[in-house]
């Protein structure tokens, strides 16, 4: 056993270490700076209670972005320092966030031992590379990420920081290799343990979902299947699940190699940065090569998020997780007795409200953030929820989870097409969604983000927002100068939530206009950009009418987007004359 020992090694803060919606997030340049990730992985040691430290068992991987085979050999070094039992690595540092969660919550090591928590090494959608983004967060021991009590302390820390603790004479393991490396130190033994990233993900994925069912679908002939990873750690699972355990032929996967860099994309998944899954359905203006694929999706870099398309035909994140929701109890075993709840992020489309009233199930509307989530969940008051940002999800980890979600859909559209199979037509995703628009009606809906706005800028604008709040007539006044065919605001109010399980309360959620016809707009800023502000519009127009929920929605939501542009002084606080991104 290799023996190693403890150095105080002194430090002082680092101004910003405040985690967002899902952790530290910056340019690699900064987490390379002498003693910044040390900084932040101490101060997160420091906010956690000693049983979660002393003797745990921690994981440390993530989507295998630029920096995190560095970024992961300084947590064992600093783990062992601060007396930590285990660590457990996905191969090659690799773990889809949705995985991580699984891991904590289903695995056992051999000795019996659980784990308390883990360090995700990722920035989800952001881009990688050297001149990219680094992310890195803490799951607590329900699999979901640290609440606010934990990430507050943790900044706190940051700001008082003296010491770290590191072991840096222990040696680098090698995680190209399964196996365990032990190691003894001042406070006792100290392993590190190598394991597959795929097989407790796909063992937990087969107690859900019916695998006989879906590949009975893809064996189809008539049934044609996409898969695009975006060269992130979802390419693993893809590979594992889709072609090993379902039966796909692997021509269908697509970016499905985990690359440092993402291959130099943007690895997320929307009709802008998927660009080749978007023009292999036929949904891009240049058209497809050939017959598009029944069915296709995507990914982003740590596989939380999804996207799925139909034939020509693209399915919002509001309606996915509402049509979801809708088919779960017939097409998916593990909801069979029914669903506990449904849940939103405010910003998301009303869609799954709708559901929600229809089916007389439990509905909650939460800020944006998985956490808010996780506390439903774990208090056995949510079965599946959603973000308009792609994320959709259910109480089988505390992650949102995009394989997940695809296999929700491959299910849907197995249980739908189960007598059909030998016969002339399968009923498409295109169909699915105009039969639960017929249903339930149709949430016209888009998201504008402005992304690396100046941040006085966008604080600015957003104060602006507020003040206008307080005399709604003068709003309706400027609205109708505006589009006078627009509806009348009846509420305006930054949205606050108050937890029904634990009662704290968020405040500053995000600025809304809810409209006489059930319209809304909604602004935010994000917390998931590395650099400058991001600003979010989100533009919904409800159209219960059969007869018109067939319109173009970019068409459809025209007057409501000129409102919000305007009302917003979009171009006079950010010089900005069109989003970054429409989706």
């Amino acid at each position: 056993m290799v023996l190693f020992t403890v150095t105080w090694k002194e430090t002082t803060p680092f101004e910003g270490q405040k985690p967002g919606t899902s952790g530290l997030r910056k340019k690699v340049t900064v987490f390379k700076q002498p003693n910044y990730l040390h900084n932040f992985v101490q101060s997160t040691f420091n906010a956690l209670s000693a049983d979660k430290v002393k003797g745990a068992t921690i994981v440390v991987s993530g989507d295998g972005r630029y920096f995190s085979k560095d970024a992961i050999q300084i947590i064992i070094k600093m783990a062992a320092a601060n007396g930590v039992r285990r660590i457990w690595v996905g191969q090659n540092g690799l773990l889809s966030t949705p995985a991580v969660s699984a891991v904590i919550r289903e695995r056992v090591g051999a000795d019996g031992s659980k784990a308390t928590g883990a360090f995700i090494l990722t920035a989800s959608h952001n881009p990688g590379g050297p001149h990219e983004d680094f992310g890195i967060k803490y799951n607590m021991e329900n699999g979901g990420p640290a609440p606010e009590a934990i990430t507050d302390k943790i900044f706190a820390n940051t700001k008082i920081i003296k010491e770290y603790l590191l072991a840096e004479d222990l040696l680098d393991v090698d995680i190209s290799v399964i196996g365990v490396s032990s190691f003894d130190g001042p406070e006792g033994p100290f392993d590190v343990e190598v394991f597959d990233s795929t097989t407790d993900y796909v063992k937990l994925m087969k107690t859900i979902f019916d695998f006989e069912s879906i590949q009975k679908l893809l064996a189809c002939p008539k049934f044609t299947f996409c898969y695009d990873a975006l060269h992130g750690v979802a390419g693993i699972y893809a590979k594992r699940i889709f072609v090993e355990e379902l039966g796909a032929n692997e021509s269908s996967l697509m970016n499905c190699t985990p690359k440092e860099d993402f291959g130099g994309g943007h690895p997320d998944p929307n009709l802008t940065y998927a660009k080749e899954l978007v023009a292999r359905m036929g949904l891009s203006k240049s058209g497809s090569q050939g017959e598009p694929p029944e069915f296709g999706a995507a990914a982003d870099g740590d596989a939380d998020r999804n996207m799925i398309l139909g034939k020509r035909f693209f399915v919002t994140p509001s309606d996915s997780v509402a049509i979801i929701a809708a088919n779960a109890v017939e097409a998916i075993p593990y909801f069979s007795s029914g669903l506990k709840g449904v849940a939103r992020s405010m910003p998301t489309s009303a869609a799954l409200d709708v559901v929600a009233k229809n089916l007389n199930l439990k509905f909650f509307e939460v800020p944006t953030g998985w956490k808010f989530f996780g506390n439903l969940m774990d208090a056995g008051l949510c079965s599946i929820c959603g973000e308009e940002s792609f994320g959709t999800g259910s109480d089988h980890i505390r992650e949102k989870d995009g394989i997940w979600a695809v296999l929700a859909w491959l299910s849907i559209l197995a249980y739908r097409n189960k007598d059909k199979l030998d016969g002339d037509k399968l009923v498409t995703v295109e169909d699915i969604v105009l039969q639960h628009w017929a249903t339930y009606g149709r949430h016209y809906y888009t998201r504008y983000d402005y992304e690396n706005v100046d941040a006085g800028a966008a604080k600015e604008l957003m104060e602006h927002l507020v003040n206008l709040q307080s005399s709604l007539p003068d709003v309706n006044k400027i609205i109708k100068e505006i589009r006078p065919d627009v509806s009348s605001v009846v509420q305006a109010d930054e949205f606050e939530y108050k937890d029904p399980v634990d009662g704290s309360i968020s405040k500053h959620q995000g600025i809304r206009y809810l409209f006489e016809d059930g319209s809304r707009l909604v602004f935010r800023l994000s917390g998931t950009g590395s650099v400058g502000a991001t600003i979010r519009v989100y533009i919904e127009q409800y159209e219960k009418d059969p007869m018109k929920t067939g319109r173009d929605s970019q068409e459809a939501l025209a007057p409501l987007v000129a409102v919000a542009i305007k009302l917003s002084k979009m171009q006079e606080f950010t010089g900005r004359s069109a989003p970054t991104v429409i989706t």
